[in-house]
């Protein structure tokens, strides 16, 4: 079964409630390691899309929404978030390109266009304690489950679990980008805030897909 615009919308709906549920938490993770504005930049930027899905036309689809999503976090998401999510949306919202329904093959390359905008806009990659922790384990889970067959709600759970590990598996790493840098072996012993809304998104992700998968 594959997920529709109704899926997108829902799931930026519950991303938005997840962001506000852990704000203190982002905030507390990033004051430790960071500047401490991730929770409440990320918390906004969410809020602020929330009434533009009320003004999506007739006929919009997922991809509409990912591109929804950033344009609205790029102009309202300060710090390094807001470009990193944005181009990860805006990556995503290309590769879904017009269809109306994305199934588990379409999912894994929404997911995987995303972290390569991450990628390209921050010049992060794996172990270097950044979002892209979280975010490449899931794009390699998601591709795993594609390729054995899955649909787009199994594709974003596998997705999201992965997601959960790699944000833990930020916890001993040294930085090596970001203002967490600055802190070199500091650093160590705290998760990664931006691998944790990561791993937050994705699992809103999946949950939302496997509500629709059940209606």
């Amino acid at each position: 079964m594959g997920l529709d615009i109704t899926w997108a919308v829902d799931w930026v709906r519950q991303s938005a409630d997840v962001i506000a549920e852990h704000r203190v938490e982002l905030i507390t993770l990033d004051r430790e390691i960071g500047d401490g504005d991730h929770g409440e930049n990320m918390d906004r930027g969410f809020q602020a899309v929330l009434p533009k899905l009320d003004d999506l036309p007739a006929g919009s689809t997922p991809g509409d929404v990912l591109k929804l999503v950033a344009t609205t976090l790029i102009s309202t998401v300060g710090g390094a978030a807001g470009p990193l999510y944005g181009t990860a949306y805006l990556r995503g919202a290309v590769a879904a390109g017009s269809a109306a329904s994305l199934d588990g093959a379409a999912v894994a390359a929404v997911l995987a266009a995303a972290r390569d905008g991450i990628v390209a806009r921050g010049k992060a990659e794996t172990g270097d304690k950044t979002m892209v922790d979280a975010w490449t384990p899931a794009v390699e889970a998601a591709a795993l489950a594609a390729s054995n067959g899955a649909d787009a709600a199994a594709v974003l759970a596998a997705a999201a679990d992965a997601a959960r590990a790699g944000s833990d598996a930020t916890v001993p790493l040294v930085a090596r980008k970001g203002r967490a840098s600055y802190l070199g072996e500091r650093s160590a012993g705290h998760r990664d805030p931006g691998a944790q809304s990561s791993a937050l998104l994705l699992r809103a992700a999946a949950d939302t897909a496997s509500v629709s998968a059940g209606a």
